[in-house]
């Protein structure tokens, strides 16, 4: 093997060192500059990109902010007018329950004098009506003589007693 061959081997050691130099030169002067340049670029980049994304973070905090008092405003004046609705549907239903009551109160007034009168006009039925029955119950129980001067007068009494 060539390599392992010990009369070559300063010439080889030679140019290593030549080339190695040669590659460090070129690395130090022309790619580590250009790789520390897009390395600075892509840092400059990142560090832009994180401080507009902390911008619009604030942003967005300031706005779900104003979102959430919005909200919560509109949720308070929505429960203001629930409860506002709500108080007047109460009144509107109180006053149609006292004028429901008071027209069933007229109502039941009207019916009680219709019924005193139909009360009143019957009770004034039954004296007469009593009159003519007595002669006939009489005759069908079979007694001799009628007494119509004292049936009436106990038909009266009895009259006078409902009353």
């Amino acid at each position: 093997m060539p390599q392992l061959d010990f009369s070559i081997f300063p010439s080889q050691f030679f140019w290593l060192c030549i080339s190695f130099f040669v590659m460090l030169f070129i690395m130090g002067k022309f790619i580590v500059p250009l790789t520390a340049e897009m390395i600075n670029l892509r840092k400059a980049k990142i560090d832009a990109d994180l401080a507009a994304a902390a911008e619009l973070k604030q942003k967005v905090e300031k706005t779900l902010e104003k979102y959430n008092e919005a909200l919560s405003n509109a949720s308070e004046e929505a429960n203001a007018s629930v409860l506002k609705t709500k108080e007047e549907l109460n009144a509107l239903m109180e006053r149609r329950e006292a004028e429901l009551a008071a027209e069933i109160g007229r109502q039941i007034l009207a019916a009680e004098k219709k019924i005193e009168k139909a009360r009143q006009k019957a009770l004034s039925e039954v004296d007469g009506i009593a009159a003519k029955l007595a002669p006939i119950v009489w005759k069908k129980l079979d007694f001799d003589k009628f007494p119509s001067a004292e049936l009436q007068a106990v038909v009266k009494a009895t009259g006078e007693l409902k009353k």
